[in-house]
């Protein structure tokens, strides 16, 4: 039974990142500190410097030959049946459309694991918590965010017809015929017309490129590496290297939570999609992706802490980088800039009850 100290345990591990969401909220809405030239620069630092070594230090520590990997099959799982869910939806009914199908599946399958989820975990389920969501942090970036950028880079190609863009608000049904010669799928709007047909290839090479920009990938890569490497061999990483990414990755979560203030006082709204699409994507965030989760988990077998660590991490606020990808392709950025905004001030009581009700249920 959860007493009142494992309640405080949870709330002083996320009161700090509060506390530096509010001081950079402050800092512009309030104290008029910083200019948006100058918010720019604060989250180009942090993007580019404190979370790549963040991303490292952790990934790093991770032992790939002791991962959970049926608690990562769990996740796939729950990724399979948002993605068939949202296929039937698609099929079935009249207001669906490829755009809403991307943005659904972003909104239900990807969370702030590192920032949130390694003090929530760790508050919550001790070492195991926090390892386990850092493994879920892997697969995500490696896995789980190319398979979006790579749907956002065909439903941007398939939106565009002699350089005119389908508008969003209006979404136009899309079948595909491929080809299997040249890797070409030919994209039909509105049951008769061929718009264009879509190069796999090239494609892919949009989606490289776009992966080649993002510094966390390569964090998150170069940390696998480091991990395979030091305990295949068992070996440590040298003092100086391990100072130099700590000086870096300590300021992760403080810096990256106060960005995210910054970013929601230069917003003119918290809510900037309106009230039902606010709670549709609240919804999805915390309640279809922990639902997925917690089906997915079970059917493989997954009992005990390990179940309520995946249902958990599924419940985290989501993840920046998912909006930052939506603004990038013009793609209900509004609904993923709520989300963020709104999810990460909700979370923290919205968690603290999934840890409780999921206690209860021993």
């Amino acid at each position: 039974m959860i007493e009142l100290r494992d309640i405080y345990k949870v709330v002083g591990a996320m009161t700090p990142l509060y506390v530096a969401l509010v001081l950079g909220y402050s800092s512009v809405r309030w104290w008029r500190m910083f200019k948006p030239d100058q918010c720019d620069a604060i989250n180009r630092f942090n993007c580019y410097f404190i979370i790549p070594f963040f991303t490292f230090q952790f990934t790093s520590g991770v032992d790939p030959y002791a991962m959970n990997f049926r608690f990562l099959a769990g996740d796939v799982a729950a990724k399979a049946i948002a993605a068939a869910a949202l296929a039937l939806w698609a099929k079935f009914s009249k207001k669906s459309s490829f755009a809403w199908v991307i943005t659904s599946f972003n909104l239900s399958s990807f969370n702030n694991t590192l920032v949130v989820g390694v003090p929530l975990l760790k508050a919550m389920y001790g070492a195991a918590g926090e390892d386990l969501v850092v493994q879920s942090s892997v697969i995500q970036s490696l896995v789980w965010f190319p398979i979006l950028l790579f749907m956002l880079e065909f439903w941007h190609a398939s939106s565009c017809s002699d350089d005119d863009v389908v508008d969003e608000e209006k979404p136009q049904p899309i079948s595909t015929d491929g080809d299997g010669s040249n890797n070409t799928i030919v994209v039909v709007v509105d049951g008769g017309a061929a718009l264009a047909p879509l190069n796999l290839r090239s494609t892919m090479k949009q989606v490289g490129a776009k992966l080649g920009k993002n510094p966390n990938c390569y964090a998150c890569a170069l940390g696998v590496i480091w991990a395979l490497l030091a305990k295949r061999w068992d070996f440590e990483m040298p003092s100086i290297m391990e100072g130099s990414i700590l000086i870096m990755a300590k300021a992760g979560s403080g810096v990256a939570m106060f960005s995210m203030g910054l970013f929601m006082a230069l917003q003119e709204k918290v809510i900037a999609c309106g009230v039902q699409l606010t709670i549709y994507s609240m919804v999805l965030r915390f309640v279809g992706g922990p639902l997925c989760t917690a089906v997915g988990s079970i059917a493989l077998g997954l009992r005990s802490n390990t179940l309520r660590i995946a249902i958990v991490q599924a419940a985290l606020p989501q993840a920046i980088a998912s909006f930052v990808f939506a603004k990038e392709y013009g793609l209900h950025a509004n609904v993923l800039s709520t989300a963020v905004i709104f999810g990460t001030i909700a979370s923290l009581p919205l968690l603290i009850m999934y840890y409780a009700i999921l206690d209860m249920l021993r």
